[in-house]
């Protein structure tokens, strides 16, 4: 059978492409693939360690079937969040709040990332973020239901993606609920889930290089 394999961020680049189909034995798993992967890439053992594996976009375990024409993403470690929407062009908070405002909502908190000069005792120069869009988009979807039931707040978050420079707002969240300690819990528990959850990557570029965060030693 036959899969798609798809590649971002530092695999993207080490590879120096954004995917390839790959032919594996009927009965294979997300696990043989891996294998076949790492044994015709060295820079994907190499980083095998790292890699979590979406499967038609949702995250798959090794001994996970494949099929005919399923899509299948290596997915780096992820650095920054999102929300329901991703996208290159600049982001207003007020269309988060917008978004999240009823008459129901006693509180209403936002949550604004922006690009800093210094990072890690280092100066930066730019950023450049790279999504996997559609399994982001659905990924913040399901966090932005999730945090609904959890705590009774609607929830909207916009992130975005391309070259941003110092000062350029990267994600935007906004949290309401009737009362202002459950849109708190909501507003801070959306970015703290989104640094790890969803397929979004960050490139910090410096004044001594460039480096994928989150990617680790």
């Amino acid at each position: 059978m036959r899969v798609r394999v798809l590649y971002f961020a530092v695999l993207r680049e080490r590879l120096r492409s954004d995917g390839e189909e790959v032919t594996l034995p009927e009965a294979a798993t997300v696990g043989t693939l891996l294998e076949a992967l790492a044994t015709r890439h060295p820079a994907v053992g190499a980083l095998r360690r790292h890699l979590q594996v979406a499967r038609n976009q949702a995250f798959a375990r090794p001994d996970e079937p494949l099929a005919e024409g399923d899509e299948v993403a290596l997915i780096p470690p992820v650095a920054g969040g999102s929300g329901a929407t991703v996208r290159e062009e600049p982001l207003d908070v007020n269309e988060v709040i917008r978004a999240v405002a009823h008459e129901g909502a006693g509180g209403i908190v936002t949550f604004t990332g922006v690009v800093r000069r210094e990072s890690r005792g280092r100066r930066v120069e730019r950023l450049e973020y790279e999504a996997y869009g559609a399994m982001a988009e659905a990924r913040l979807a399901v966090i932005a239901d999730e945090l609904c039931v959890a705590h009774g707040a609607r929830v909207a978050i916009l992130h975005r993606v391309g070259r941003l420079t110092v000062g350029d707002v990267a994600v935007v969240i906004a949290a309401s609920a009737p009362h202002r300690a459950a849109a708190f819990a909501a507003c801070r528990e959306a970015i703290e889930r989104l640094k790890v959850e969803v397929p979004i990557w960050k490139k910090e570029i410096d004044e001594d290089g460039e480096e994928w965060v989150g990617l680790g030693p």
